[in-house]
Protein backbone atom coordinates (compact mmCIF):
# COMPACT_ATOMS: atom_id res chain seq x y z
CA UNK A 1 0.00 0.00 0.00
CA UNK A 2 1.10 3.32 -0.98
CA UNK A 3 0.68 6.46 1.41
CA UNK A 4 -0.13 9.54 -0.17
CA UNK A 5 -1.18 12.92 1.13
CA UNK A 6 -4.99 14.33 1.80
CA UNK A 7 -4.61 17.33 -0.41
CA UNK A 8 -3.10 14.73 -3.63
CA UNK A 9 0.80 15.71 -3.21
CA UNK A 10 2.73 12.72 -3.18
CA UNK A 11 4.71 12.51 -0.05
CA UNK A 12 8.88 11.27 -0.37
CA UNK A 13 8.96 8.17 -0.90
CA UNK A 14 9.38 5.71 2.05
CA UNK A 15 10.70 1.88 2.24
CA UNK A 16 7.44 -0.61 1.53
CA UNK A 17 7.27 -3.89 1.79
CA UNK A 18 5.40 -6.54 -0.49
CA UNK A 19 2.36 -5.43 -0.07
CA UNK A 20 3.53 -1.45 -0.19
CA UNK A 21 2.91 -1.06 3.37
CA UNK A 22 5.12 1.45 4.82
CA UNK A 23 7.90 -0.95 6.54
CA UNK A 24 9.18 1.57 9.45
CA UNK A 25 5.64 1.65 10.93
CA UNK A 26 5.11 -2.27 11.40
CA UNK A 27 5.37 -3.55 14.90
CA UNK A 28 4.68 -7.23 13.36
CA UNK A 29 5.71 -8.24 9.83
CA UNK A 30 5.42 -11.91 9.10
CA UNK A 31 5.49 -14.07 6.18
CA UNK A 32 4.66 -17.92 5.10
CA UNK A 33 4.51 -19.13 1.60
CA UNK A 34 2.80 -22.86 0.83
CA UNK A 35 0.22 -24.52 -1.26
CA UNK A 36 0.13 -21.60 -3.77
CA UNK A 37 -0.91 -19.19 -1.29
CA UNK A 38 0.91 -15.90 0.62
CA UNK A 39 0.46 -15.56 4.05
CA UNK A 40 1.02 -12.32 6.01
CA UNK A 41 0.41 -10.95 9.44
CA UNK A 42 0.82 -6.92 9.65
CA UNK A 43 0.80 -5.20 12.65
CA UNK A 44 0.66 -1.12 12.96
CA UNK A 45 0.46 0.05 16.69
CA UNK A 46 0.49 3.60 15.82
CA UNK A 47 -3.11 5.47 16.11
CA UNK A 48 -2.52 7.59 13.77
CA UNK A 49 -4.90 8.59 10.33
CA UNK A 50 -3.00 7.29 6.91
CA UNK A 51 -4.56 7.07 3.55
CA UNK A 52 -3.33 4.38 0.97
CA UNK A 53 -3.67 3.67 -2.41
CA UNK A 54 -2.93 0.16 -4.53
CA UNK A 55 -2.97 0.24 -8.14
CA UNK A 56 -4.30 -2.32 -10.56
CA UNK A 57 -2.70 -5.47 -10.78
CA UNK A 58 -2.60 -8.47 -11.61
CA UNK A 59 -2.01 -10.54 -8.28
CA UNK A 60 -5.26 -12.00 -8.04
CA UNK A 61 -7.41 -11.49 -4.65
CA UNK A 62 -6.29 -10.10 -0.69
CA UNK A 63 -8.45 -11.22 2.34
CA UNK A 64 -7.58 -9.72 5.51
CA UNK A 65 -8.91 -11.23 8.76
CA UNK A 66 -8.87 -8.59 11.39
CA UNK A 67 -6.68 -10.29 14.64
CA UNK A 68 -8.30 -7.40 17.04
CA UNK A 69 -10.38 -4.71 18.12
CA UNK A 70 -10.78 -0.85 16.93
CA UNK A 71 -10.14 -0.58 13.38
CA UNK A 72 -12.10 1.99 11.18
CA UNK A 73 -11.24 2.65 7.27
CA UNK A 74 -13.03 4.48 4.79
CA UNK A 75 -13.11 3.12 1.42
CA UNK A 76 -13.26 4.91 -1.76
CA UNK A 77 -15.07 4.23 -4.74
CA UNK A 78 -14.35 7.73 -7.09
CA UNK A 79 -15.60 10.16 -5.07
CA UNK A 80 -17.78 8.22 -2.87
CA UNK A 81 -16.53 6.65 0.43
CA UNK A 82 -18.28 3.63 2.57
CA UNK A 83 -17.08 3.08 6.31
CA UNK A 84 -16.44 0.43 7.66
CA UNK A 85 -15.55 -0.87 11.47
CA UNK A 86 -13.45 -4.01 11.57
CA UNK A 87 -13.92 -6.00 15.22
CA UNK A 88 -12.00 -8.89 15.85
CA UNK A 89 -13.35 -11.70 13.43
CA UNK A 90 -13.94 -8.74 10.40
CA UNK A 91 -12.99 -9.94 7.07
CA UNK A 92 -12.33 -7.97 3.64
CA UNK A 93 -12.02 -9.30 0.30
CA UNK A 94 -10.42 -6.97 -2.15
CA UNK A 95 -9.92 -7.82 -6.09
CA UNK A 96 -6.29 -7.14 -6.86
CA UNK A 97 -7.39 -5.60 -10.42
CA UNK A 98 -9.36 -2.89 -8.86
CA UNK A 99 -7.74 0.06 -7.53
CA UNK A 100 -8.13 0.74 -4.09
CA UNK A 101 -7.69 3.67 -2.07
CA UNK A 102 -8.67 3.70 1.74
CA UNK A 103 -8.26 6.26 5.11
CA UNK A 104 -7.18 3.86 7.56
CA UNK A 105 -7.92 4.87 11.08
CA UNK A 106 -6.15 3.82 14.19
CA UNK A 107 -4.15 0.66 15.27
CA UNK A 108 -4.67 -2.56 13.26
CA UNK A 109 -3.39 -6.73 13.32
CA UNK A 110 -4.62 -8.13 10.46
CA UNK A 111 -3.48 -11.73 8.91
CA UNK A 112 -3.58 -11.98 5.05
CA UNK A 113 -4.11 -14.36 2.23
CA UNK A 114 -3.08 -13.48 -1.22
CA UNK A 115 -4.49 -15.78 -3.77
CA UNK A 116 -3.16 -15.85 -7.28
CA UNK A 117 -6.45 -15.83 -9.83
CA UNK A 118 -4.88 -19.38 -11.37
CA UNK A 119 -5.00 -20.95 -7.81
CA UNK A 120 -8.85 -19.97 -7.21
CA UNK A 121 -9.94 -21.33 -10.85
CA UNK A 122 -7.67 -24.61 -9.96
CA UNK A 123 -9.84 -24.70 -6.44
CA UNK A 124 -13.24 -23.87 -8.26
CA UNK A 125 -12.71 -26.89 -10.68
CA UNK A 126 -12.57 -28.91 -7.87
CA UNK A 127 -16.33 -28.37 -7.20
CA UNK A 128 -19.16 -28.91 -8.17
CA UNK A 129 -21.84 -26.97 -10.24
CA UNK A 130 -20.77 -23.87 -11.96
CA UNK A 131 -17.42 -22.91 -12.24
CA UNK A 132 -16.20 -20.06 -9.68
CA UNK A 133 -12.75 -18.19 -10.57
CA UNK A 134 -12.95 -14.70 -8.23
CA UNK A 135 -14.06 -13.57 -5.19
CA UNK A 136 -16.97 -10.99 -4.68
CA UNK A 137 -15.33 -7.68 -2.34
CA UNK A 138 -16.53 -7.53 1.15
CA UNK A 139 -15.68 -5.36 4.09
CA UNK A 140 -15.99 -5.47 7.75
CA UNK A 141 -18.07 -8.38 7.47
CA UNK A 142 -17.73 -10.72 10.54
CA UNK A 143 -16.64 -14.61 9.59
CA UNK A 144 -15.92 -16.58 12.28
CA UNK A 145 -14.97 -19.69 10.07
CA UNK A 146 -12.09 -17.35 8.82
CA UNK A 147 -11.49 -16.14 11.97
CA UNK A 148 -10.98 -19.55 13.50
CA UNK A 149 -8.26 -20.39 10.81
CA UNK A 150 -6.24 -17.36 10.75
CA UNK A 151 -5.53 -18.11 14.46
CA UNK A 152 -4.89 -21.74 14.01
CA UNK A 153 -2.20 -20.44 10.92
CA UNK A 154 -1.04 -17.60 13.51
CA UNK A 155 1.68 -19.64 14.97
CA UNK A 156 3.04 -21.02 12.16
CA UNK A 157 3.80 -17.40 10.52
CA UNK A 158 5.67 -16.57 14.21
CA UNK A 159 7.76 -19.72 14.40
CA UNK A 160 8.15 -20.29 10.11
CA UNK A 161 11.21 -23.00 11.24
CA UNK A 162 8.97 -25.08 13.12
CA UNK A 163 5.76 -24.88 10.23
CA UNK A 164 5.18 -28.08 8.29
CA UNK A 165 4.46 -27.52 4.71
CA UNK A 166 1.86 -30.30 4.96
CA UNK A 167 -0.08 -28.17 7.42
CA UNK A 168 0.32 -24.95 5.30
CA UNK A 169 -0.65 -26.17 2.43
CA UNK A 170 -3.53 -28.28 4.20
CA UNK A 171 -4.79 -24.97 5.36
CA UNK A 172 -4.71 -23.14 1.87
CA UNK A 173 -6.95 -25.64 0.97
CA UNK A 174 -9.49 -24.98 3.56
CA UNK A 175 -9.37 -21.76 3.35
CA UNK A 176 -9.74 -21.43 -0.57
CA UNK A 177 -12.55 -23.85 -0.29
CA UNK A 178 -14.54 -21.58 2.46
CA UNK A 179 -13.51 -18.56 0.45
CA UNK A 180 -15.43 -19.86 -2.90
CA UNK A 181 -18.42 -21.50 -0.91
CA UNK A 182 -18.86 -18.10 0.94
CA UNK A 183 -17.47 -15.12 -1.15
CA UNK A 184 -17.18 -16.90 -5.01
CA UNK A 185 -20.90 -17.81 -5.91
CA UNK A 186 -20.64 -21.34 -4.56
CA UNK A 187 -22.74 -21.56 -1.69
CA UNK A 188 -25.29 -22.66 -4.21
CA UNK A 189 -23.26 -25.33 -5.20
CA UNK A 190 -24.58 -29.21 -4.63
CA UNK A 191 -22.82 -30.18 -1.56
CA UNK A 192 -20.69 -33.62 -1.94
CA UNK A 193 -21.25 -36.14 0.32
CA UNK A 194 -17.89 -36.74 1.96
CA UNK A 195 -16.54 -40.79 1.24
CA UNK A 196 -13.89 -41.99 2.62
CA UNK A 197 -11.01 -43.07 0.63
CA UNK A 198 -10.54 -46.86 -1.26
CA UNK A 199 -8.26 -49.04 0.46
CA UNK A 200 -5.93 -48.65 -1.96
CA UNK A 201 -6.00 -44.92 -1.87
CA UNK A 202 -5.60 -44.70 1.80
CA UNK A 203 -2.24 -46.84 1.54
CA UNK A 204 -0.62 -44.77 -1.12
CA UNK A 205 -1.60 -41.71 1.13
CA UNK A 206 -0.33 -42.90 3.85
CA UNK A 207 3.15 -44.31 2.09
CA UNK A 208 3.42 -40.61 0.82
CA UNK A 209 2.80 -38.77 4.02
CA UNK A 210 5.31 -41.38 5.69
CA UNK A 211 7.56 -41.39 3.22
CA UNK A 212 7.61 -37.36 3.36
CA UNK A 213 8.12 -37.57 7.25
CA UNK A 214 9.43 -33.93 7.52
CA UNK A 215 5.78 -32.74 5.69
CA UNK A 216 7.64 -31.60 2.88
CA UNK A 217 4.70 -32.78 0.34
CA UNK A 218 1.52 -30.74 -0.66
CA UNK A 219 -2.11 -32.09 -0.57
CA UNK A 220 -1.61 -31.60 -4.61
CA UNK A 221 0.58 -34.03 -5.11
CA UNK A 222 -1.56 -36.84 -2.87
CA UNK A 223 -4.81 -36.04 -4.24
CA UNK A 224 -2.78 -36.54 -8.11
CA UNK A 225 -2.18 -39.89 -6.59
CA UNK A 226 -5.81 -40.60 -5.60
CA UNK A 227 -7.48 -39.40 -8.63
CA UNK A 228 -8.66 -36.46 -6.76
CA UNK A 229 -8.71 -32.77 -5.93
CA UNK A 230 -7.30 -31.39 -3.41
CA UNK A 231 -10.76 -30.35 -1.36
CA UNK A 232 -12.56 -33.93 -1.98
CA UNK A 233 -9.14 -35.78 -1.03
CA UNK A 234 -9.13 -34.09 2.31
CA UNK A 235 -12.52 -34.49 2.86
CA UNK A 236 -12.33 -38.09 2.02
CA UNK A 237 -9.20 -38.70 3.99
CA UNK A 238 -11.14 -37.25 6.57
CA UNK A 239 -13.97 -39.17 6.45
CA UNK A 240 -11.61 -42.44 6.56
CA UNK A 241 -9.20 -42.25 9.25
CA UNK A 242 -11.20 -39.20 11.34
CA UNK A 243 -8.19 -37.24 11.09
CA UNK A 244 -6.57 -34.45 8.83
CA UNK A 245 -3.26 -35.59 6.81
CA UNK A 246 -1.30 -33.48 9.07
CA UNK A 247 -3.10 -34.50 11.69
CA UNK A 248 -2.35 -38.50 10.91
CA UNK A 249 1.24 -37.35 10.07
CA UNK A 250 1.81 -35.87 13.65
CA UNK A 251 0.56 -38.83 15.54
CA UNK A 252 2.67 -40.98 13.34
CA UNK A 253 5.77 -39.03 14.80
CA UNK A 254 4.74 -39.13 18.42
CA UNK A 255 4.10 -43.15 17.95
CA UNK A 256 8.07 -43.18 16.63
CA UNK A 257 8.87 -40.96 19.13
CA UNK A 258 7.34 -43.43 21.79
CA UNK A 259 8.90 -46.66 20.77
CA UNK A 260 11.94 -44.87 20.49
CA UNK A 261 11.97 -43.48 24.32
CA UNK A 262 11.07 -46.87 25.61
CA UNK A 263 13.83 -49.16 23.68
CA UNK A 264 16.72 -46.54 23.42
CA UNK A 265 18.73 -44.09 25.90
CA UNK A 266 18.99 -41.24 22.68
CA UNK A 267 18.96 -37.93 23.85
CA UNK A 268 15.27 -35.72 23.64
CA UNK A 269 16.58 -33.69 20.91
CA UNK A 270 18.09 -36.70 18.62
CA UNK A 271 15.01 -38.62 18.80
CA UNK A 272 12.91 -35.10 17.94
CA UNK A 273 15.27 -34.79 14.92
CA UNK A 274 14.77 -38.51 13.97
CA UNK A 275 10.90 -38.16 14.26
CA UNK A 276 10.87 -35.19 12.28
CA UNK A 277 10.43 -32.61 14.23
CA UNK A 278 12.32 -29.00 14.09
CA UNK A 279 13.69 -29.14 17.39
CA UNK A 280 13.51 -30.62 20.98
CA UNK A 281 11.17 -27.81 21.64
CA UNK A 282 8.95 -28.47 18.85
CA UNK A 283 8.79 -31.85 19.92
CA UNK A 284 8.01 -31.38 23.54
CA UNK A 285 4.97 -29.26 22.78
CA UNK A 286 3.27 -31.54 20.04
CA UNK A 287 4.29 -35.02 22.19
CA UNK A 288 2.62 -33.20 25.31
CA UNK A 289 -0.62 -32.34 23.23
CA UNK A 290 -1.25 -35.64 22.10
CA UNK A 291 0.22 -37.57 25.06
CA UNK A 292 -0.65 -35.59 27.90
CA UNK A 293 2.76 -35.07 29.67
CA UNK A 294 5.87 -34.22 28.44
CA UNK A 295 8.51 -36.91 26.83
CA UNK A 296 10.93 -36.87 29.66
CA UNK A 297 8.19 -37.50 31.98
CA UNK A 298 6.73 -40.36 29.68
CA UNK A 299 9.78 -42.14 29.31
CA UNK A 300 10.12 -42.19 32.92
CA UNK A 301 6.87 -43.79 34.06
CA UNK A 302 7.27 -45.88 30.82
Amino acid sequence: MQATSTDGMTPPARATDSLGCVASKLRQDQELRGGGIAFYRKRVDEPHISQVWTPASDRGFLVGVSMSDGHRRSIFQGRQASRHDFARGAVYVRDFSEDYKADLHGPFDFLLFELPRFFLERMGDGQRGARVNGLKPVAGQHDPVLAHLAHALAPSLARPREASMLFVDQMGTVIATHLLQRYGGAAAMAAEKSRGLSRLHEARAKQMLMDKANGNISIAEIAVECNMSASHFLRAFRATTGHTPHQWLLTQRVLQARELLLRSDLPLAEIAIMCGFSDQSHFSRVFSRLMGTSPGNWRRNA
